[in-house]
């Protein structure tokens, strides 16, 4: 199959990295027109260029960026079909348990993860909704799912967007819009952020970083981590129409873990 984000318009926030620069590719691959919204020009920029989409700067913490962003989509593209809420972080700068969270850390996670959620589906859905059907896909965690002891705050900030979906998806329902709402909940997925969460905790429990590696592995049932191509095909599957019936839901991508915990 081909063509099957052809000519939708996409926004992804945190797209010029990681699992956003694989999200993106993947719909570019498909015909989507890509919009890479991130907070790193220079990458974000040359990644727009490389696959035909476009670059905005976008700081999902800020309103005042998410107007502006939202208002240069609708003038440069006339109108949007779909958004991924990608951006979003997992280190504190403090501790990451729940007795040496910093409440400064807490704020700075949820700002990012909860708010930039929140104002995007805020600020895209009056435009998605003159633009006809179209879908919202929010990157959630399997730390939403199970006891995440070691990252407290990241943990609790994606538990909070899967509340979130579900009360976008039935609210955008019973207006009427046609707009679509699930989360996708990826286990280890081996970006720069897993890499920084393994390299600590091995730092912590003196065990080094291949142990804990090692460790974290042991945890997937299938075996082995995940590849951010793994995230990047559930999302296009629900930006797609074949997923045209599929609202308020939760995708786990996670080979296996949530069913040892």
């Amino acid at each position: 199959m081909t063509g099957r984000a052809q000519a939708k318009r996409v926004l992804v926030t945190g797209g010029a990295t990681g699992l956003g620069a694989a999200i993106a590719r993947r719909l570019a691959e498909e015909g989507a027109v890509v919009l890479v919204a991130d907070i790193a020009e220079a990458a974000g920029t040359a990644l727009a260029s490389e696959i035909g989409g476009q670059f905005y700067r976008l700081d999902v913490s800020s309103e005042v960026d998410w107007e502006a962003a939202i208002a240069a989509i609708a003038h440069d593209c006339g109108g949007l079909d779909a958004l991924v809420n990608n951006a979003g972080i997992a280190s504190s700068k403090g501790g990451e348990d729940i007795e040496r969270i910093d409440l400064a850390d807490l704020h700075r996670i949820f700002a990012i993860n909860v708010d930039g959620t929140i104002l995007g589906c805020k600020h895209a859905i009056p435009l998605m909704a003159k633009s006809g059907r179209g879908s919202i896909v929010n990157l959630s965690s399997i730390a939403a799912l199970i006891p995440a002891a070691f990252v407290i705050a990241y943990g609790a900030s994606k538990a909070t967007i899967a509340h979130t979906t579900r009360s976008v998806a039935l609210h955008c329902a019973q207006a009427g819009y046609g707009i679509r709402c699930n989360s996708v909940h990826p286990g280890q997925v081996r970006t720069a952020m897993m890499n920084t969460i393994i390299e600590r905790v091995g730092r912590e429990t003196n065990m080094g970083t291949d142990a804990a590696g090692t460790l974290f592995d042991s945890q997937i049932p299938l075996g082995c981590p995940q590849e951010p191509e793994d995230i990047a095909h559930a999302v296009l599957f629900l930006i797609s129409d074949e997923s045209r019936f599929v609202t308020g839901t939760q995708l786990i991508v996670d080979g296996g873990m949530t069913l040892t915990n």
